[in-house]
């Protein structure tokens, strides 16, 4: 895996498990969590795609 795609997948788990305690707890800023999820998804995406491209 690329940085990009590993970065991705961190920031989509950092993400995945802020939502889940906003859920249960508020907090200031968890809408930040859905943000981090879509930025993940992306970073993912992208990390993929330039792999992809490089073979």
């Amino acid at each position: 895996m690329y940085r990009v795609a590993v970065v991705g997948v961190v920031v989509l788990v950092l993400g995945l498990v802020g939502y889940a305690v906003g859920a249960q707890t508020a907090y200031p800023g968890r809408a930040f969590s859905v943000t981090a999820i879509m930025a993940g998804i992306g970073l993912l995406g992208l990390g993929r795609s330039e792999s992809e491209v490089a073979s």
